[in-house]
């Protein structure tokens, strides 16, 4: 145990609890959180909110063994619960496998993006989680508990999204696939009379598309296109897409900033994890210098809620660092921002200035409303909880299932009890 003086990676949250745990062994977690009141699992602090804090004490499972264990009959990996996506991808990559999908950032942990429901892009992939075949967390009273797809589909559902509310996650099995590569192709400008036009076709003419806009002007200022190279085994790349030109170096989605933290492009084949985040392991990218907000609306209502967006830049831009538009495929986790809907996001990179941000928000929120904005839960929003629980048919299974393994509440945060249990 020692003292704690943390904040997120962002630097706008410090952390309330008063200790922190590192043990050893999955005993030693088992005993800390059976003789514990309130506890959370803390990761790589890459969320933007209170939902990975608590009242008293966070335990970190950096000391735990983590060496991933790899099941080629079955094609899954299991890993440890304070792996990152960047580690293991180095171990697949050598070991001939791969990941469907990654998001942005390779630098954060496997347990929390699952946890949150964090994504990458493309009109097929589903978010990172639904590569979760089973987890093992320790319950409120200290119990090794096993869900899996194949066994416990039902509460498995429930499980694999869980806000940190279930338990500490102490290992995820994912299902893998053989390894890829991928080219990554950047366009400058695209019109928005051809985005009007052409949204899903746009959207989904590579196996991950990224728009990135600041609202400013009727173009969209760039199009990623992350293409496997299976898929598209011609080496000479369009000079043209949809009326966007084909970028003459390699690009930063902000264009005043050094393209060299970011995945390779200019077509150049590499390892699907060196193509599908958009920056490299060796940096840590905007470390400090922003804030972040996204929300997932129906794929079908995706370009209507881009124009209601677009109004806005007034508003917007002036706090803004960049917009980034991306697509999700449906799935059937209970609390996935994709559950049952293939899904458009809206992801804003914002200045780190909360108050004005903070009256951005209920605009951009407003505008959405008639698509039923569902927002990422470990980013920043003011929508209501009865808005949010309202998206979520199966809330109710989801607060029994908390009820089940955690019944006094030990997993409990203020964010939990604001977002998924309150009723007003």
């Amino acid at each position: 145990m020692g003292s704690i003086n943390l904040q997120n990676w962002a630097g706008n949250y410090s952390y309330q609890a008063n200790n922190i745990y590192y043990p050893e062994s999955i005993e030693q977690l088992q005993e800390i959180v059976r003789q514990a009141t309130k506890i959370k699992a803390l990761g790589t602090r890459h969320s933007f909110n209170d939902v990975a804090d608590t009242t008293e004490a966070l335990v970190s499972l950096a000391r735990l063994e983590q060496q991933p264990m790899l099941d080629e009959a079955n094609r899954q990996v299991t890993i440890g619960g304070g792996v990152r996506y960047g580690e293991l991808c180095r171990f697949l990559a050598d070991a001939g496998y791969a990941l469907p999908n990654l998001a942005s950032l390779p630098h954060i942990s496997v347990v929390g993006a699952c946890a949150t429901g964090t994504h990458g892009s493309g009109m097929k992939n589903g978010n990172l989680a639904t590569a979760v075949a089973a987890l093992q967390f320790v319950s409120a009273t200290g119990e090794l508990v096993t869900l899996s797809r194949a066994e416990q589909p039902e509460q498995f559902a429930g499980a694999v999204v869980s806000l940190g509310g279930l338990g500490v996650i102490t290992s995820l099995t994912l299902d893998l696939l053989p390894t890829f590569d991928v080219r990554q192709l950047v366009y400058d400008h695209l019109p928005q009379a051809e985005l009007a036009a052409n949204f899903e076709a746009i959207m989904g003419a590579a196996y991950s598309v990224s728009l990135f806009t600041s609202w400013q002007t009727d173009a969209v200022e760039q199009v990623w296109l992350k293409q496997r190279v299976d898929d598209t085994p011609t080496q000479t790349p369009q000079p043209t897409f949809y009326g966007a030109t084909l970028a003459d170096a390699d690009r930063h989605p902000i264009r005043s900033q050094s393209a060299e933290y970011c995945t390779r492009q200019m077509g150049i084949p590499g390892p699907w994890h060196e193509r599908l985040p958009h920056f490299r392991l060796e940096f840590t990218p905007s470390n400090g210098e922003e804030l972040q907000s996204e929300y997932f609306v129906p794929k079908e209502t995706g370009y209507a809620a881009f124009q209601a967006i677009k109004p806005l830049a007034e508003q917007v831009a002036p706090h803004l660092l960049i917009s980034e538009v991306r697509t999700i495929a449906a799935d059937d986790l209970w609390l996935s921002p994709a559950y049952q809907q293939d899904s458009v996001a809206f992801h804003f990179t914002w200045k780190r200035d909360w108050p004005n941000v903070q009256k951005v928000l209920p605009l951009i929120e407003e505008a959405l409303r008639p698509f039923h904005p569902r927002p990422h839960w470990g980013k920043l929003f003011t929508l209501s909880p009865v808005e949010v629980q309202a998206q979520y048919e199966k809330l109710p299974a989801f607060q029994a299932l908390l009820q089940q393994y955690d019944p006094t509440g030990k997993f409990r945060n203020p964010y939990l009890d604001k977002t998924i249990f309150s009723a007003e």
